[in-house]
């Protein structure tokens, strides 16, 4: 998606998901979560299980990145 308003979405590679689960110290049952049919990521073909990394603007740390685990509902 491209709208201004819609921070930018991107599924972990399985290395990148397995060392942010090892630095957080948690399971990928313990990530909020995000449908798989949501508009931000549908077109993205996401599987369940996938960690998807969020980026959005802060006005304090200038970026700031938040994980959500793909479920099928």
């Amino acid at each position: 998606m491209t709208h201004k308003l819609v921070p930018e979405h991107r599924i972990l590679k399985e290395e990148e998901k397995q060392e942010i689960l090892k630095n957080l110290n948690v399971g990928v049952h313990q990530f909020p979560k995000i449908l798989k049919n949501d508009a931000a990521i549908r077109d993205m073909e996401p599987k369940q299980g996938d960690i998807v990394e969020i980026k959005r603007k802060s006005r304090t740390t200038g970026e700031a990145k938040y994980y959500r685990v793909v479920v099928v509902e």
